[in-house]
């Protein structure tokens, strides 16, 4: 019953994420009360991909060489930068289009690298599908993107410092959790 509601959970996080790109008319009909509703399905999704994930049956798929943790480590620095340069514009903000998507696509690739069960494949890899496929929808609907004017080296440093420290209270609600995210 895991993997249907994690399957469910993907398939209603993405078709709700995905609804305004695949059907802007219907979308659009629905005016501003279909913000809640669009909003309530990503939500119930992300509901049943915890539930789904967390009562999975664990099916080893393949696994993952010890080294692998400190590329996932980085990968994870690396996408918590790249989110808070979606917020404090920096240089690198002025050539990354798609930053939360794109430190999305880190974070899944980062957890695939370390999880070699089933569940994990299909719920980072299906965050990950969603994660390309949304930045596809996005470039083929709007073509032309403007650059951040008042991009500034300092605060690559700053989104920088932001991540990390974001990283090390993630790393710590993992390790409280019970998901210890460093080499023992």
């Amino acid at each position: 019953m895991g993997y249907i509601l994690l399957i469910l959970g993907l398939a209603l996080f993405m078709g709700s994420h995905w609804f305004k790109r695949l059907m802007p008319a219907r979308r659009a009909a629905m005016g501003d009360p279909g913000k809640g509703l669009v909003a309530l399905g990503i939500l119930a999704g992300i509901v049943l991909m915890v539930i789904g994930y967390r009562s999975a049956a664990y099916v080893n798929v393949w696994f993952p060489p010890f080294f692998l943790i400190h590329v996932a480590n980085l990968l994870m620095v690396i996408a918590f930068w790249l989110f808070a340069l979606s917020v404090i514009q920096g240089t690198i903000s002025a050539r990354i289009r798609h930053k939360q998507l794109t430190a999305t696509k880190s974070w899944a690739i980062s957890h695939l690298l370390v999880n070699g069960d089933l569940a994990s494949i299909l719920l980072f890899g299906g965050l990950l599908g969603w994660a390309v496929g949304s930045v596809i929808m996005i470039n083929k609907a709007e073509p032309t993107w403007e650059r951040p004017a008042n991009a500034s080296l300092k605060n690559d440093g700053l989104a920088f410092v932001a991540g990390l420290v974001a990283f090390v209270v993630v790393a710590f609600i993992h390790s409280w959790l019970g998901y210890y995210p460093f080499p023992a």
